[in-house]
């Protein structure tokens, strides 16, 4: 009967490795002996047995019964395995069945769906407006194509994980209460597999990122608070898994002189005094071009018109909403002497009006109320 090897000159290290030098010659022996790449008829024997070898020294606790008892640790060949193993454990079946433990989550953990990502596009008043299409270029992680998502190098496959024998998950039981923990396996990060030989191109991850372009079709209508999903244009998921969702968020760029409130475009439109009093036919600009505007005499500063059909269109229906214009009365700061000598005759003109002087003048209904 041959006789077992020391499990420390199996991974050829010393019996003071610290747990990352134990991953390392692990992974370079798995990579030597794996029967897909190492054709000898020793290999898979071989690859075997530095399985076994790491299983018990990159457990703490195994690696401490094996430094003090060697291979006639406690549990090495029996039914019971008091550092948690998979098989056999009643108080593992009873825990599962009230808790939800191990046995109710054990599916084998297949491709996942990818992340979702967030693009922010800047777009014009005009483009919210009456929509568009607006090409866009952003990085996204693609399935890798030279391991379709697996992560191992062509021509070999992942491994089941000798740490948690393909469970993802590993068990340990607290003697004293007899209480059993489940803990994601570390060995596989809860994959259940295990990649000796990693795909060159992403490294074992299964994923690569590489830049992506897209048409984005913006609908008439939208606003700032707006986004747009375009479903499976996220991430790739992890092996080999469906993409996620893109949700691209609109920034609208303020215009020069055009407001927004909801569907309608609020214009705001200065006026001379000239203009409000005598009243003017006027060209306002839309954003649809220019539109005539009849400005009736005697408007007040503040006054609204609106424009039927010339506001923003609905995102979720037929028509669109209004212009809204606003009449703001400018006052002159700088006279010349013509504009100066002309306001003076307007002014005594109104001082001069029988209305006014029979009432006290222009503020006469102000004295009345005074007293004076």
């Amino acid at each position: 009967m041959a006789t077992k090897r020391d499990y420390y000159e199996v991974l050829e290290i010393g019996r003071t490795a610290s747990p990352e030098e134990i991953k390392r010659a692990y992974r370079k022996l798995a990579r030597q002996f794996h029967p897909d790449v190492n054709k000898a008829a020793e290999a898979e024997a071989k690859f075997k047995e530095v399985n076994e070898a790491n299983d018990v020294l990159s457990d703490p606790e195994k690696r401490a019964a094996y430094d003090r008892f060697g291979h006639n640790m406690p549990g090495a060949g029996a039914g019971y395995d008091p550092f948690g193993g998979m098989g056999g454990d009643p108080f593992g079946t009873i825990f599962e069945t009230f808790f939800g433990g191990a046995g109710a989550q054990r599916a084998s953990r297949g491709p996942q769906r990818g992340s979702d990502l967030r693009y922010t596009l800047s777009i014009s008043f005009e483009e919210a407006v009456f929509g568009a299409e607006k090409e866009i270029e952003f990085r996204r992680l693609e399935t890798c194509g030279t391991c379709s998502g697996n992560g191992a190098e062509p021509g070999t496959e992942p491994t089941k994980c000798p740490r948690c024998n393909g469970l993802g998950e590993v068990r340990q039981r607290a003697p004293l209460f007899n209480m059993v923990t489940v803990t994601t396996c570390d060995q596989c990060g809860g994959e259940g597999t295990v990649v000796a030989i990693p795909c060159r191109e992403c490294r074992g991850d299964g994923r690569l990122r590489q830049p992506r372009k897209l048409v984005v079709k913006i609908p008439g209508g939208v606003d700032g608070s707006s986004q747009i999903r375009i479903t499976g244009e996220g991430e790739a998921g992890p092996r080999g898994g469906p993409h996620g969702n893109l949700y691209v968020v609109l920034d609208v760029l303020p215009h020069d002189y055009f407001l927004r409130d909801g569907n309608e475009i609020v214009l705001e439109l200065p006026l001379n005094i000239a203009q409000v009093a005598l009243g003017a036919e006027i060209e306002v600009p839309t954003i649809d071009g220019s539109e005539k505007l009849k400005v009736p005499a005697g408007t007040q500063h503040g006054a609204t018109f609106k424009l039927r059909n010339k506001g923003v269109p609905f995102l979720r229906g037929n028509g669109r909403g209004d212009q809204i214009v606003v009449a703001r009365v400018v006052v002159p700061t700088k006279l010349n002497d013509q504009q100066r000598q002309l306001f003076q005759q307007l002014e005594q003109s109104f001082s001069g009006e029988p209305d006014d002087q029979e009432d006290g003048g222009p503020f006469g209904w102000l004295k009345s109320k005074l007293g004076f």
